[in-house]
Parts: C-alpha cells; structure tokens; sequence
C-alpha cells in the first residue's frame, strides 16, 4: 500500500470478488476447492511465474524472465501494472527480489496445492475436471459475428477453443447454465489462461474449462458488496457442480444430454 497512490477499492478492481464463496457448495458437494487467499493486483496466479515487464523494474531482470507478450503489454503480467481501468498501480519501480518475493510465498503455494488436487483426482477416480473459476466486470465488450462489439454474456466458458477439455464437458456445462436463464458464450473474450493452458490435459485425463461470471449478476460493482442475486447464482453454480459431478468424460462420445 505504500507504493501505490490508489485506494483499496480501486486496487480491488481487478480481482475476482466472492468467487471463491460463489463456488463454496464444491466441498459439500465431493469436490476439493482451491482458493488464492492473496490479491490477484499484488501476483496473478493466472500466470505463468515469471511474466514481468521490466520496465516497471529498477534492476535488470534475469534471462529466464519472459519481458514480452501481450498481457505483459497491457500490464497484466504476473505482477500487474495497471488494474483493470488501466489505472497505474505503482507510483515507482518494483525491485526484481519484490517479484521473486511474491511468487515464492503466494504463486507457488497455489500452484502446489492444485497440482496435488488434481493429482489425488486422477488417482481416485482415473479423471479430473477443472473449473477454473473467475468473474469479469459488467461493462466488458466482445465482438459478435457482424463485427459490432455487444456486452459480454452472463457467463463465459474458455476451454482455449477446443484444446483444454472435453467438447462434450463444454456442451454440458453451457446447457445447464442455459437451463437456468443465463447467456452463455464460449471463449470470447476469455479463452482461458495459464491454468487451463498449463493444466488442462484431456488425453492424459485431466480436463480444465475456465468459468467467467458476470459481477453485475451478484454484486455491487462499485461498493464491492453481495446484492440480491448473490444467493441465486450461487445456488445455480451449486447445480452446476453436480451436474459436472456426475460426468465422466471418458464416456462421453457424442453430443449427449
């Protein structure tokens, strides 16, 4: 906090507010839940671990650092520039041992833990899906099919168009979201990230689908606080999870109900 000059609830723009309660039934309900329990504006576990742009560096980052993609030129690498108003988060350069700092008590710890989750998945069941779960502003725009940018739908699935999961996994769970009055789109604008990138593994048994909820459907966006439809959406993902719970991708050959 003393590097920045925003308040905290700029600073909390980024993040994935409630998700993690949102998503609280998955232990009830059989399924082991992992959560960052760190801001995702201090380090990104949506990352790979070294994503950094080096100019916000007052030394020289080491050569194992990629410097350069394109979250890292809209400053959302591991360490964020900017939040999501494109706001500066720091008022002057990070020292490298910062970063190796944060990723060292925060990423690799998550990372770790849901290695083992899904590790101890596979072993017990011979399978593993992933919901990787995040939530999006309101007033995010995608482009349609008669190139005019419309609002984001409700809910977004990224399966990093075809490559982390089942397509059948993906059908089920757009149909049960449907089913319960959401629009629902498929990997626009979010095809997924590290995690379903990194993690995601279909021919090996390990399928990981990215799940982005529209804020406005449960919270204030600008007090940060529940609303109504907290309760709502939380109990339709909890349909959503057993739904998922009773899905075996392995045999699933066919567009199925």
């Amino acid at each position: 906090m003393a590097r920045t000059g925003l308040d905290p609830l700029t600073l909390r723009s980024s993040e994935d507010t409630f998700v993690d309660e949102l998503f609280a039934s998955a232990p009830e309900l059989g399924a082991p839940l992992v959560k960052a329990e760190f801001p995702r504006v201090y380090v990104d576990a949506n990352r790979e671990p070294f994503e950094l742009d080096p100019a916000m560096f007052e030394d020289a980052l080491p050569d194992y650092v990629t410097t350069q993609n394109a979250r890292i030129a809209a400053g959302l690498g591991t360490i964020a520039r900017v939040v999501s108003n494109a706001t500066p988060v720091y008022r002057g350069k990070l020292c490298f041992a910062d970063a190796l700092g944060r990723i060292e008590s925060c990423w690799r710890p998550f990372h770790a833990a849901l290695a083992e989750a899904i590790e101890e998945t596979l072993d017990r069941f011979g399978y593993c899906i992933l919901l990787d779960a995040h939530s999006m502003p309101s007033n995010v725009l995608t482009i349609g099919a008669d190139g005019r940018a419309h609002p984001v739908a409700d809910v977004v699935l990224g399966d990093c168009h075809g490559g982390s999961c089942s397509t059948v996994l993906v059908q089920r769970c757009e149909r049960a979201m449907a089913r319960q009055g959401y629009l629902v789109q498929r990997n626009a604008p979010y095809a997924g990230g590290f995690v379903t990138r990194h993690y995601g593994r279909p021919e090996s048994g390990v399928h990981a689908l990215q799940i982005e909820v529209k804020r406005g459907l449960y919270m204030n966006e600008r007090r940060f606080t529940r609303d109504a439809g907290f309760a709502r959406v939380a109990g339709d993902l909890r349909r959503l999870i057993a739904v998922l719970g009773g899905f075996d991708p392995r045999r699933a050959w066919g567009d199925a109900d």
